[in-house]
């Protein structure tokens, strides 16, 4: 069986274990059912996930003239806490910024390799935790817009990470942590301007992952160098392919990529 598409981030299904949907332009392929198949990626060409031409990927898919321009890959995106759209202040489009940032978001703790304090869209949750890899989460506060929600990670960043080791996570190997005993602790550094909306009840979401073997040593596919890979898939964690070789292929990382994808 062959499929062609241009990649982008793979959709999920929150279930025991987590489904995965890797989402051509005419294909919808369930990832799960491939687990234990042999898989070949072929590089084809780059398709911008904005313009949908031809040019080199830069960041989050979109060209390097896409990036710098348009208000879906703003700087408010990575740093929730330079938001502005709830003073009226626009950075490329105020429209789109009023529609995104001002809206529920959730701050959370999630356990992916060591503790980590994120933040979320409300209707994110819980597929942020998801492409993240965390195998735990529990939330920290609701607040009811963008920048509040980058002020309180601000906050506890100085006193838990904000980062996931990437490789760890693939391997599985975490830090064990009692996330609710964290979430008290952090409790004391939220800024008073936010203090109202910590969420007391909240109970840890487990999150199951569709793997077989995890990866010994790890090996990232750069596939635009390579052009082409052969391997067995033997699990699917974050936005990642893991492959019996320990060779690993990051869906998200190669966004806007175009691929021809074959299974025997």
């Amino acid at each position: 069986m062959m499929y062609q598409g241009v990649l982008t981030k793979m959709q999920t299904e929150f279930a025991k274990p987590i489904q995965y949907y890797l989402n051509f332009e005419d294909d919808f392929l369930n990832m799960n059912q491939l687990l234990d198949r042999k898989l070949t990626l072929n590089f084809e060409k780059y398709e911008c996930l904005n313009c949908h031409l031809d040019k080199e990927i830069y960041r989050q898919g979109f060209c390097k003239s896409c990036f710098f321009e348009i208000p879906t890959a703003g700087d408010w995106i990575m740093r929730p806490e330079l938001s502005t759209a709830h003073l009226d202040i626009e950075d490329r489009d105020l429209e789109y910024e009023k529609k995104v940032q001002l809206q529920p978001h959730i701050v959370y703790l999630a356990l992916s390799s060591e503790v980590k304090v994120g933040v979320t869209r409300k209707r994110q949750v819980p597929t942020r935790w998801i492409d993240q890899g965390a195998i735990q989460a529990v939330e920290i506060a609701e607040v009811p817009n963008r920048y509040l929600a980058g002020v309180i990670e601000v906050a506890l960043k100085s006193h838990v990470s904000d980062k996931t080791n990437w490789r760890k996570m693939l391997q599985n190997l975490n830090e064990d942590a009692d996330l609710l005993e964290k979430k008290a602790a952090l409790k004391q550094y939220i800024p008073e301007e936010a203090r109202d909306y910590y969420l007391s009840n909240r109970e840890i979401v487990e999150l199951d992952f569709p793997v077989l073997m995890y990866p010994q040593k790890i090996k990232s596919l750069n596939l635009v160098k390579a052009q082409n890979y052969t391997g067995v898939l033997k699990g699917i964690k974050g936005q990642y392919l893991m492959f019996e070789d320990n060779t690993v292929f990051n869906i998200r990382g190669n966004e806007g990529l175009v691929v021809r994808l074959e299974i025997s």
